[in-house]
């Protein structure tokens, strides 16, 4: 049977007059999006049109909930509240979630953004508040987690949908949690590099650490940041690799 892998972009943080990644070309190359839904990235207007475009394309289309930080791209920890975190997810999941509606495309899965997401690695509070936020208003919509993380555990003991996450264009501990941006070389920007990188992971099920332990890895998506300064040389080398190994880039199954 043809290898078949889900290759995801975050994408749609734009907002008012900053312009921040490659959407209008990467969109054409990836299978599914995470779209910003304006808390750390994002507005109203990106939202609408980003979500048009990937109906246009055949993309799955995600919400992509963050902090709120636009200052800080959602990439700083913070303190909140089991009530004020579980409703502004919601929120951000139901903004995103209309436009989908208006397009006539289906919102397909959720994934946090950033901090948040790193958070729930090993805060397993923060893990039970976003698994609680989707689960009490779409318990049928997958989210993406990274494996073994405590997002991952959380909805898995309570039911809710998950698809396993890799990250090709960023480096990751022993543990299998990714390298703080802090260091130098967190983030990788060959576009050679990484496409090996993905190669390995999906066809030998393994990656090497930053601390160059090879560990197994299993995942059905593979994220690369739409932020990373190559990012658009980095799907497109990584496309022509699967492609010339006859592995298909499709939407995961739902």
């Amino acid at each position: 049977m043809r290898k078949t892998i889900d290759l995801n972009c975050d994408m749609g943080e734009s907002f008012g007059i900053y312009k921040l990644g490659f959407d209008d070309e990467v969109i054409k190359l990836v299978s599914s999006v995470n779209v910003a839904c304006g808390f750390h990235g994002g507005d109203p207007n990106t939202m609408d049109y980003t979500v048009a475009m990937a109906k246009k394309y055949g993309v799955g289309v995600g919400a992509h909930p963050g902090f709120q930080d636009l200052a800080g791209f959602g990439r700083r920890n913070m303190d909140v509240s089991r009530r004020d975190l579980i409703n502004s997810i919601i929120y951000q999941i139901g903004a995103l979630d209309i436009f989908c509606q208006k397009h006539g495309t289906p919102l397909r899965h959720v994934k946090p953004h950033g901090n948040m997401n790193n958070m729930a690695d090993s805060d397993k509070e923060m893990a039970t508040n976003i698994v609680d936020a989707v689960l009490s208003v779409r318990p049928d919509l997958p989210i993406l987690v990274k494996p073994n993380s405590q997002l991952h555990l959380v909805a898995k003991e309570k039911g809710l949908p998950f698809i396993l996450e890799l990250f090709a264009d960023r480096e990751y501990n022993n543990d299998f949690s990714l390298v703080s941006r802090n260091y130098e070389g967190a983030v990788i920007t060959d576009p050679e590099k990484v496409a090996e990188r993905v190669i390995k992971m999906v066809m030998e099920g393994k990656v090497t650490t930053f601390n160059g332990e090879e560990v197994e890895v299993q995942g059905e998506t593979i994220c690369v940041h739409g932020d990373t300064p190559t990012a658009l040389d980095l799907i497109r080398v990584i496309k022509q690799r699967l492609e010339s190994m006859d592995i298909e880039i499709a939407p995961f199954s739902i």
